[in-house]
């Protein structure tokens, strides 16, 4: 009986290129400044402050704008409650200085995102005192826009 040798296998090789692009992009959380309690008959201001969390792609440069508000009214931010008005500010200092707005230098401007953690941003806000106002609970939205 003869025997047949069998032949070896036959090889052939290529690459494969896998690829990703790793795109900039920034999520925003909501956030709550919390005045309180308000004395419209005390001349003093009350201040207060309040966070929320900005994340973005490491090494991402962004800005952070605040609107005016839903109540606005020539620029002056406003609580509403029922058909009364509680003029406020938000601002982008502890020292109440720098006016928080949606455009241009009114903005704040984070550093490059070290990391794709979330930052926290604090906003400080001040209700002038002595305003003639009734009883009542008042608040507004202010829309949080992040450019990147």
């Amino acid at each position: 009986m003869a025997v047949t040798a069998v032949g070896a296998a036959a090889q052939t090789t290529a690459n494969l290129t896998v690829t990703a692009t790793v795109i900039a992009n920034c999520t925003v959380s909501t956030g709550t400044v919390a005045f309180g309690d308000y004395d419209p008959t005390a001349s003093a201001a009350v201040d207060a402050s309040g966070t929320f969390d900005v994340a973005c792609t490491q090494g991402t440069l962004a800005t952070v704008g605040l609107g005016a508000g839903q109540n606005a009214l020539a620029g002056a931010r406003r609580l509403l409650s029922g058909t009364s008005y509680l003029t406020y500010e938000l601002y982008k200092d502890a020292a109440r200085s720098a006016v928080w707005g949606a455009a241009g230098g009114a903005t704040l401007a984070l550093a490059s995102a070290p990391s794709n953690a979330a930052r926290t941003v604090t906003v400080y806000g001040r209700v002038a005192g002595a305003q003639n106002v009734p009883t009542g609970a008042y608040g507004d939205t202010v829309v949080i826009s992040v450019t990147f």
